[in-house]
């Protein structure tokens, strides 16, 4: 899959109602999503944590300040290296609200948990979760999770990106 094909997965998941922005309660909501999925409280460190690091990531989607960044702007924004400076501790940080044993890795049911709240269709979630847990240890470690979320938004080859989007039921909109 290219970058842009991989941008326009990742944008119609983020665009939740489809009206071609994503804005900021839209982005700002899969925090709240995983929160509730996980019975996580606002109070909890990994909440409070997720929360903060989702904000400076807005910040950076949205350069121009005009509460709504459209699919042009996003592609313009995402890939390996906003990936690696905005990107990473956001979804580092949703991971570790699944990780509800603290273990590191995320069981298949912590996987759907997850994924779910981030808005993938429950079809393609096991799927992906097979796809990066090669080994069949059913975990899915918090390093290999993000390598594999960073190389589908960079363009790159993504088993777990390929499943998670490989049904048009995945699209919104």
């Amino acid at each position: 899959m290219n970058a842009t094909a991989a941008k326009r997965l990742v944008f119609a998941m983020l665009d939740t109602d489809g009206d071609g922005v994503i804005s900021k309660a839209e982005y700002s909501a899969r925090v709240e999503r995983v929160t509730r999925a996980t019975g996580r409280t606002n109070d909890d460190p990994l909440v409070i944590a997720a929360r903060e690091v989702g904000a400076r990531a807005w910040a950076a989607m949205d350069a121009n300040g005009d509460g709504g960044v459209t699919f042009d702007e996003y592609a313009a924004w995402a890939g390996a290296e906003a990936f690696d400076t905005v990107c990473e501790p956001v979804l580092g940080a949703l991971f570790d609200l699944a990780d509800t044993d603290k273990d590191g890795a995320l069981s298949l049911q912590e996987f759907t948990t997850l994924r779910t709240a981030l808005g993938n269709p429950v079809s393609n979630i096991e799927a992906a979760f097979s796809a990066l847990d090669g080994a069949g240890a059913g975990r899915v470690g918090r390093d290999a999770y993000l390598a594999s979320v960073r190389a589908h938004v960079a363009g790159e080859d993504s088993p777990m990106g390929e499943a998670l989007y490989s049904r048009e039921d995945s699209l919104r909109g």
